[in-house]
């Protein structure tokens, strides 16, 4: 089943408390495998999830991944107190635009001590990078310890594509994953991401994905 792979996700900056309350029902509803909301919905979807199998995931250094790493730092701190099991975060894409993996590799790391062995996907923003500064910012995920590299923001100039999925899955270690996310709306869609190489799929519309799919299955 395809729920596992979905991230079920609102980090629309007007999503309200009964946003999160349907995201959360809907995520039960299908045993998705995590919610991924703006930080300050981790604390609600935390209490609204107690018990289950699904996670809350949240986001740091969103949507443009140009805080300092000391920030960074305190959002996942802040974050996992609040009951996040998951963290997605924005690398500094000038970084990556520079080669600087050193720097890379110091603020992924910060993010991985400080997330205290919960799962890091580290969104890369393949929509302004280079297949070269891509390797780049997937060779510092490596190195620094992370669990995922992830396409794509959603609020970018482009989501995620088949030719990066595949590139990030050539260039990461075998036991690492790839998240796919930003404009996969169909259950063509995810199944042309898992086909490249991604375990995971960020997507708003994973309810429609699971209808098309349990419509497919009849």
């Amino acid at each position: 089943m395809y729920n596992k792979l979905i991230d079920h996700t609102i980090l629309k900056a007007f999503a309200t408390e009964e946003d999160i309350k349907k995201l959360c029902a809907e995520a039960l509803e299908y045993n998705f495998a995590s919610v991924c909301v703006n930080p300050i919905n981790v604390g609600l979807a935390s209490q609204l999830l107690a018990g289950s199998d699904v996670l809350v995931c949240t986001v740091v250094g969103f949507p443009l991944g140009a805080n300092t790493i000391e920030v960074k730092q305190a959002e996942t701190i802040d974050a996992i107190q609040n009951g996040a099991e998951e963290i997605d975060m924005v690398i500094n894409v000038a970084k990556a635009k520079e080669y600087n993996l050193d720097y890379l590799c110091e603020e992924i790391k910060a993010v991985v001590t400080s997330a205290q062995g919960r799962l890091v996907k580290v969104i890369i923003e393949t929509c302004y990078l280079n297949d070269e500064e891509k390797i780049i910012a997937c060779k510092a995920a490596a190195l620094a310890g992370a669990q995922f590299v992830k396409t794509s923001t959603g609020f970018g100039t482009g989501g995620a594509t088949v030719a990066d999925v595949s590139l990030m899955r050539e260039h990461i270690l075998a036991d690492m994953s790839v998240k796919a996310s930003g404009g996969i709306k169909t259950l063509a869609d995810l199944e042309k991401m898992v086909a490249a190489g991604a375990s995971r799929i960020g997507t708003s519309s994973g309810i429609a994905i699971m209808k098309e799919y349990q419509e497919r299955e009849k």
